[in-house]
């Protein structure tokens, strides 16, 4: 199956968002609560991808499989497996087999990439490569980009409340490409790791600029996450959740504005906090709903 250009229609709030009416991404389990009783829930499904550069086998990811595609071409151009000039001359996903594999013009020279591999925090196995670091310091974001106030609250509001498989099932994270108060694509999977690579794949598929978007994730702010925020171009990186102190020196050697626990009226910005315009009272904004506060397993 190859990439299929999705939608992109200006009009819409969302140019990708969840399905979680998908019956491919959940099942309901049966078990007992607290008090003993019969209870029925929906849970997120998990399945393997293992991902091929031309005939070369990369490596084999827990993922949802709702954007394979996506998936395997945001890994590769993170992994700086892929270049954003190179040619793609295709991308199959086999369902049956779970496997999807990306042609390219050329050959790659991944097995040097993968001797310099090192584990990062991701929860499941996400990885950098040394060479990711050495072009970190390199990197110019723009120092024309702001981040308003406005823009944050209505944002966070957006993205808690649209219909997603962490409101139905929970055990998931999230990410976003926004721009202004506007999400525009919003990827779910069970690692953020990939949730932010089917971003990048997006991106990378639609010639999709970062110097004017805004990211939020819904997980931690981590070393990993500030790298690939950064690889993708994008000067604001902003979470409901905590933050590394890897991932806030990262950010700041680089001017990357970092906002964290974003939630309701409050937040808290560690990195580039010259990009904030404050042009929102924080009082006229609503706590979260308890409901959104009750899905804790992603802090």
């Amino acid at each position: 199956m190859i990439v299929k250009d999705i939608r992109m229609n200006k009009g819409k709030e969302f140019w990708v968002a969840p399905n979680p009416n998908d019956p491919r991404l959940t099942e309901r389990v049966a078990g007992i609560d607290h008090q003993g009783a019969t209870v029925e829930t929906s849970v997120t499904v998990e399945r393997p991808l293992t991902l091929f550069l031309n005939s070369r086998e990369i490596v084999t990811m827990m993922t949802i499989c709702d954007y394979p595609e996506y998936l395997a071409l945001g890994y590769l151009i993170n992994q700086n497996m892929l270049a954003v000039d190179d040619k793609v001359l295709g991308v199959e996903f086999d369902e049956e087999i779970e496997t999807v594999v990306v042609r390219t013009a050329h050959e790659t020279n991944f097995e040097e990439k993968l001797k310099k591999k090192t584990l990062t925090s991701g929860c499941a196995q996400g990885t950098v490569f040394g060479d990711v670091m050495e072009k970190f310091a390199e990197v110019k974001l723009t120092g024309k980009a702001v981040i308003k106030t406005s823009w944050l609250y209505g944002l966070v509001k957006k993205i808690n409340t649209v219909p997603s498989l962490y409101l139905e099932a929970g055990a998931i994270h999230g990410c976003a490409l926004c721009q202004g108060d506007r999400p525009l694509v919003y990827m779910e999977d069970v690692g953020r790791h990939n949730a932010v690579d089917k971003i990048a794949g997006y991106m990378f598929r639609h010639s999709v600029k970062g110097d004017d978007k805004i990211f939020y994730t819904t997980g931690r702010l981590t070393s990993e996450m500030v790298i690939k925020t950064v690889q993708m171009g994008i000067p604001v990186l902003i979470s409901r959740s905590g933050f590394t102190a890897w991932g806030v020196e990262l950010a700041r050697q680089v001017n990357l504005t970092l906002i964290g626990r974003a939630r309701g009226q409050r937040f808290v910005a560690l990195a580039g906090e010259n990009r904030i315009v404050f042009d929102a009272e924080s009082a006229a904004v609503k706590e979260e709903p308890r409901q959104l506060q009750r899905k804790g397993a992603l802090e």
